[in-house]
């Protein structure tokens, strides 16, 4: 009841005149948080449109609040929390009147400052607050005109308040003065002209005044570490040198060599740690922007305790700092190597150093060889885990394994990998010594543990392509030769299981050796058939991992005839594939088989690859016929969980084997198919059954969940099979999909819907997208089985059933695209429940969900506009307004700005399309007087302009014609327009808060424009394409 009346107080349109009385008359600081969150909501949403007397009113209530309660020491740090607040309503205001309203606000700040400490120290800290809002987050509140205008004006009256800052700091002697000054004076560094740095005394105060004292040093390494990140040209070289000169003098008087910092880190206190990550955070930046000044101006001496001190931090167990030390030694390396092979190619001053001033190449390796020693320590001491190491995950009850999808730790590992594989072109031969040099010590036991072994051999792995041929040859064989060794002394069944996996894992890495070494690949594969023997699990999972990726790497020489062998190898594997998967868990002999199914995928032969796969599926079949027959026999034997569950491992290893088969793999299916199909039917029956007399609970039944299983690895099936019928489309079309579509659909649509498999809906989806037109006919049936069943199974609610709510719009998707024409010929009330179920899907929070729904509706206006205009016409007419107004209500609601691209695309389109003509019929009553001299892009202005009057109350009638002005001036130049929506958004004042996913588009293109010239770069140095992104063996 409380919660409910506070909630009707706070939403009161008028609870903002209540809110002095709160302020100045409670007690209580959770009701004065709440008068102060009601009065920024307040100037966030209504401020431009209250008259100018409560404005004012407010503006000069929290002005003599804020001057209160600072007016002293002890009344300061008794409000701390609640000046905090007051002082961000005195900002939001700031935004809104300043300077046009308030244009003494800066000089009246200034003197201000000047009467009291206390107030002084506040000052500071709304000066802070106002320079964040204007440079770090103006970009995602205010429109880009009001930010460049609040930017304009903070600089033409930084002179003011540049005096004071300085003046503070050469006479203060009050240390939280002094610490709020510096605070506020890291906030003004990213944007002062560079002169008020660089010309007066401010960077050798920072570095022999406040360094020191603790009280201080964290903001000042972090003011250090700001400049040093300022991209100042040529004007100031001489003077970032000097600070940077300065700054380490001062840290080695403050940190020594930090010799210990990895054993005492742990002692440190959160200053200490905190100070600590500063610096790395400050050598990293600076050296990362200016290590060639530094390498040509600074002393060798300084440059290299730089490094040491980031050697040092990097050994530290804590995986945050790791990462920034690690983000500089990526660039540092890379530099070297880059730096070596333009010496190599372009000739370069070698020793003698000819370069103009500049180091050589040859120097800078040298003069950085010990610390890339160290660093390749490093790397290797905190290697993280590749994501080819798999885990194991439960899933409806049953054990399958998928791959790591922690991305910080894969992202850790291709970041160490690539470091790695730079300190082994810089210099392979310390490489070679250092990894044989801690496989020794695991031999002598002086550093062994499963963690040092893993990271190890985790480095060894990811190193594979970088050394020459040769070399890694010679390496390969002492660290496999030592690793079978240290197999053999370890006693213990887990010792010997992380050994072993640890083999296998550092052979798949290196599949250049293996093809060069054909005797050495079949006995590794060999060796690989004996641990699938291990009573280890993990041993027998490594092994057939393992086996995978040899077989996708080196298949040909597996079906190739090699030198002194009276078969090729893949006929011995099949021909013993039994033996070899006797002691493998299901899951396991489903890898196995995958693994046999890119051997047999590079037999090009087709009647070879033919016998080959019958030969590695018979035992299958013979174990699925028997099933099979006794089922035809008596359907009661599918009462029988151990018949159900061996029918479903069954389809499993036929889905593995056709995923890496490819096409030739229909020689099977026609073998199973008609029989699977009856049996789907026949479980479909049996769930049914079950349903109808238990109920919807029924689906938990291990049985019925066993006979589902069957059910969605037919599909799966299907689907694989279908992935990869290139050249086949005809002959699906004709003898697999109308048996399958007769199988499925009426199962689907008179099942309970926790009964219904979302795979029905992927693999039709699948079918679709690979016949293309040739489904047009059947579209019909597919929509009177599929599309109502299933959006009346989500449109409850926006969460339930994810996997069926995400496909059935794809399958939508897909139809729209490949065959059009059948949605003209659907019944007119089941075409518009469809366009409305389509403008539901615009209303998911869930992002694919909704961008999904948006592009179809883009597809489809595209499609009806190149349709007969007698059609599309009548579509324009019935359904143009109703979903403009869906995209611009989604547009303009917080809840769904992840998917402001597909909905600033589409609004385009759909306003391009008016503005250019295209669409003819008229969307308004014609017949009416009142649109007698009516068209369509006034019509569909006027909409917009009515739609948004009404949602947003606090919008000026002049803001709402700009827009909607703007709307068709831009709608033919993407990036404009982008940002006209943008700034209209943020006007709003709804999206007030992080409206990041608004810039989601920019983002996303920058991380992809990133990954594609990573990848180019990535190609030309050996070894930084993994083995398993490689293109195929030749």
């Amino acid at each position: 009841m409380a919660q409910q009346v506070l909630t009707q107080f706070t939403d009161h349109e008028m609870s903002w005149a209540r809110a002095d009385r709160i302020l100045t008359e409670s007690n209580s600081l959770q009701s004065k948080f709440i008068a102060l969150q009601i009065l920024e909501k307040l100037i966030q949403t209504k401020w431009k449109i209250l008259d100018e007397d409560p404005r004012n009113g407010i503006k000069n209530f929290t002005l003599n609040l804020i001057v209160e309660l600072a007016s002293s020491e002890e009344s300061l740090s008794r409000n701390k929390l609640f000046l905090n607040k007051l002082n961000l309503i005195l900002v939001q205001i700031l935004k809104q009147d300043w300077p046009q309203k308030w244009p003494d606000f800066i000089p009246d700040i200034v003197a201000t400052s000047r009467t009291n400490l206390a107030l002084c120290e506040n000052n500071m800290a709304i000066l802070k607050l106002l320079s964040e809002e204007v440079f770090d987050f103006s970009a995602e509140q205010m429109t880009q005109a009001k930010a460049k205008a609040l930017k304009t004006q903070m600089c033409g009256e930084f002179s003011s308040i540049h005096s004071l800052c300085i003046e503070i700091l050469q006479k203060a002697v009050q240390p939280s003065l002094i610490l709020a000054t510096l605070e506020t004076m890291l906030r003004f560094l990213s944007w002062i002209p560079f002169g008020y740095i660089f010309e007066g005394d401010l960077i050798n105060n920072l570095c022999t005044r406040f360094l020191q004292p603790p009280i201080t040093r964290n903001v000042t390494i972090k003011c250090l570490t700001e400049i040093g990140s300022l991209d100042c040209g040529n004007e100031y070289k001489e003077q970032l040198v000097n600070m940077f000169i300065l700054a380490i003098t001062g840290l080695r008087d403050i940190l020594g060599d930090l010799g210990k910092v990895s054993e005492e880190w742990d002692e440190y206190d959160d200053d200490q740690q905190e100070f600590i990550q500063n610096v790395a955070i400050f050598l990293t930046g600076f050296l990362g922007s200016h290590l060639s000044l530094v390498e040509n101006s600074a002393s060798r001496e300084v440059v290299i305790q730089a490094h040491q001190y980031l050697l040092r931090i990097s050994q530290v167990d804590e995986r945050e700092l790791f990462k920034v030390c690690l983000e500089y030694w990526n660039l540092l390396v890379r530099r070297l190597y880059d730096s070596s092979r333009e010496s190599s190619f372009g000739g370069s001053g070698g020793l003698l150093n000819l370069n103009g001033g500049e180091m050589s190449a040859d120097l800078r390796r040298q003069m950085y060889s010990g610390i890339l020693t160290g660093v390749r320590y490093v790397m290797i001491s905190r290697m993280a885990r590749p994501e080819e190491v798999l885990i194991v995950e439960n899933d409806e009850g049953e054990i399958v394994r998928e791959f790591i999808k922690e991305t910080d730790t894969i992202t850790l590992y291709k970041s160490e990998r690539e470091c790695l594989i730079y300190l082994t072109h810089l210099d392979p031969k310390d490489m070679e010594n250092i990894m044989v040099e801690k496989l020794s010590r695991q031999m002598d036991g002086s550093e062994w543990s499963w963690s040092n072994l893993n990271k190890l051999c985790w480095a060894i792995g990811s190193i594979s392509g970088s050394m020459s041929e040769d070399q890694e040859r010679r390496v390969l064989v002492i660290i496999i030769k030592d690793l079978l060794s240290l197999c053999e002394l370890k006693r213990g069944k887990d010792n010997k299981a992380v050994v072993a996996s640890n083999i296998m894992y550092v052979v798949g890495q290196y599949p250049r050796f293996l093809k060069a070494h054909w005797k050495f690949l079949k006995t590794v594969a060999n060796k690989l058939f004996e641990f699938m023997h291990e009573l280890h699990e993990g041993v027998r999972d490594m092994a057939c991992d393992t086996f995978v990726t040899i077989a996708q790497r080196c298949r040909r020489h597996f079906i190739a005839h090699q030198p002194g062998e009276v078969s090729p190898f893949v006929d011995e594997i099949i021909a013993n594939a039994e033996s070899i998967t006797s002691d493998l868990m299901p899951q396991q002999v489903n890898r196995f088989c995958e693994a046999v199914g890119f051997l047999i995928s590079a037999q090009l032969n087709t009647q070879t690859q033919a016998q080959l796969i019958s030969g590695l599926m018979k035992p299958y079949n013979d174990i699925w016929n028997n099933l099979v027959q006794k089922v035809g026999e008596n359907i009661n034997v599918l009462e029988d969980l151990n018949v159900v569950k061996q029918l479903g491992n069954v389809l499993r290893v036929n889905v593995s084997a056709c995923g890496a088969v490819g096409k030739g793999f229909i020689s099977q299916i026609g073998n199973i198919y008609i029989d699977m199909l009856g049996l789907y039917k026949a479980v479909s029956e049996i769930i049914s059954s079950c349903v109808a007399r238990d109920g919807e609970i029924a689906t938990k039944y291990a049985n019925v969940r066993a006979m589902r299983t069957i059910k969605k690895e037919a599909l799966r099936l299907v689907d694989t099979y279908v992935k990869h019928c290139e050249g086949e489309v005809a002959a699906v079309n004709e003898n697999m999909v109308p048996p399958l579509l007769e199988a499925v659909l009426a199962d689907y649509a008179q099942n309970v819907p926790p009964a219904r498999d979302a795979e029905v809906l992927k693999t039709v989806n699948t079918i679709t997208g690979a016949l293309g037109s040739l489904m047009t006919d059947k579209i019909p049936i597919v929509f009177d089985s599929l599309f109502e069943s299933t959006v009346n199974m989500i449109n409850q609610d926006f969460t339930d059933y994810p996997e069926h709510r995400l496909a059935i719009y794809q399958l939508l998707q897909t139809i729209n695209q490949k065959c059009f024409s059948a949605l003209l010929n659907l019944p007119p009330q089941q075409f518009r429940f469809m366009v409305m179920s389509i403008m539901w899907g615009f209303k998911h929070t869930q992002r694919d969900v909704a961008d999904v729904a948006l592009t179809i509706t883009q597809d489809m206006i595209n499609n009806f506009n190149t349709c007969d205009r007698s059609i599309s016409d009548v579509f324009f007419k019935a359904y143009f307004i109703e979903l403009l107004n869906e995209v611009i209500v989604v547009l303009a609601d917080n809840e769904h700005k992840s998917s402001f691209k597909p909905q600033y695309l589409l609004l385009a389109r759909m306003i391009r399309l008016i503005d250019s003509n295209q669409i003819t019929a008229p969307l308004f009553d014609a017949s009416t007087p009142e649109n007698a001299n009516m068209n369509n892009a006034l019509f569909v202005r006027q909409s917009i302009a009515n739609l948004l009057a009404t949602a947003f109350a606090n919008l000026s009638q002049r803001q709402i014609e700009v827009f909607v002005e703007g709307l068709f001036n831009f709608n033919d130049d993407l990036d404009k327009f982008r940002n006209h929506v943008r700034d209209f958004l943020i006007q709003t004042k709804e999206f007030a808060g992080d409206n990041a996913d608004l810039y989601l588009d920019e983002t996303e293109r920058e991380i992809e424009l990133r990954k594609q010239k990573e990848k180019e770069l990535a190609k030309a140095i050996p070894g930084m394409v993994k083995p398993s992104e490689m293109e195929e063996d030749e």
